[in-house]
């Protein structure tokens, strides 16, 4: 059995991410994510690392920029206001063709809001991270071990596809502590032939780039970039699905809100009540095919989140609007309770029957 530790969600992610090869640290404090930093300022000069804290978090984010231009696997975390501010230079490493990670630990906003957890930031990782035609891997863990096993897979898949990848986290999964074992797996070697490492005239010049002055020359360079989205899109979407199979009313939760739904779910099911969950695990791609297959038997959905509604959309667009979709939410840093989903998931059942 492999040996597991007790640790903060926001120190297992870091030291994951050291394990998945990732050298290079640019970030700024902010809470609640400041313990990301700090565990990587204690161990990056130990493993022959770089750990920088920049003068601002658009430092930060540009300092990212240059690593991943050369290559190396290249990590910056914040929070929901310097995530904002990480937004330009986003853009930029999405429109240079650059793999890297982004750990977004949110908060209530917003503004500079609160400190409390949130999940008000779906609309900027899915949607908006930056301007430009263009779409970030976002994957949204629930348990600090899914910290550990998807920061992983974000890097391999930041590389693979060459675009950033956000680790979607919150104020309560970043602070809680629980018991994790870090996986016997090696990073994915990934020749990068367009990296500007050097090249002691084996090759030509690599030039890292995102301006276009021709507007053909743009639109092509788009285009290709849509063609891997459309791959990412056929391979990536995940979710898990829980007591969905004979399911009447499916309710639809990521990250630290389907730990609540859970309890909710199996607590309706106990009073007999037909309610299933499916959690997406990657927001972008969005697991919109399970969620449709979902949709052939089920006859209600719920939405519940930790925002005023931002996932309603895409739980929508992905049914088709087939059937009606149910919101509940709370704001502002509140977290629901499993008291609060069950009694939503009861009136939803009156109709139903």
């Amino acid at each position: 059995m492999a040996e597991r530790f007790l640790m903060k969600g926001n120190e297992a992610l870091a030291e994951a991410a050291i394990m998945a090869g990732c050298r290079h640290y640019f970030g700024y404090p902010i809470t609640p994510q400041t313990e990301i930093a700090a565990y990587m300022a204690k161990r990056m000069p130990k493993i022959g690392g770089t750990f920088l804290q920049a003068e601002s978090e658009i430092a930060a984010i540009n300092m990212v920029l240059g690593a991943a231009s050369a290559g190396v696997r290249a990590l910056t975390s914040s929070s929901s206001p310097g995530i904002s501010l990480k937004s330009e230079g986003v853009s930029y490493i999405a429109g240079s063709d650059l793999p890297c990670v982004i750990i977004d630990v949110q908060r209530g906003g917003p503004g500079l809001g609160g400190i409390q957890p949130s999940q008000s930031d779906y609309w900027q990782a899915t949607r908006a991270l930056g301007h430009g035609d263009y779409f970030p891997l976002v994957y949204a863990p629930s348990s600090v071990q899914e910290m550990v096993d998807l920061v992983f897979d974000a890097f391999d898949n930041a590389d693979k596809y060459r675009v950033p990848a956000i680790i979607f986290s919150d104020g309560m999964l970043g602070q809680m502590m629980e018991p994790v074992s870090f996986p016997d797996r090696k990073p994915q070697i990934i020749e990068k032939p367009w990296a500007t490492n050097g090249h002691k005239n084996a090759r030509p010049h690599n030039i890292v780039n995102s301006l276009y002055l021709k507007p053909q020359e743009l639109e092509d360079t788009v285009v290709e970039r849509f063609k891997r989205y459309d791959k990412m899109k056929a391979e990536l979407p995940r979710a898990e699905s829980f007591l969905t199979e004979d399911a009447d009313i499916i309710v639809v939760a990521y990250g630290a809100s389907s730990r609540i739904v859970k309890s909710a779910v199996t607590e309706a099911r106990s009073k007999g009540i037909k309610a299933g969950m499916i959690r997406p695990i990657t927001l972008w791609p969005f697991p919109a095919g399970i969620i449709a297959e979902a949709a052939k038997t089920a006859q209600r959905f719920l939405c519940v989140e930790m925002s005023m509604g931002q996932m309603i959309d895409d739980v929508k667009l992905a049914i088709s609007c087939s059937r009606p979709v149910d919101f509940y939410g709370r704001t502002g840093g509140v977290i629901p309770s499993p008291a609060e989903v069950l009694a939503q998931i009861e009136k939803i059942a009156e109709g139903v029957r």
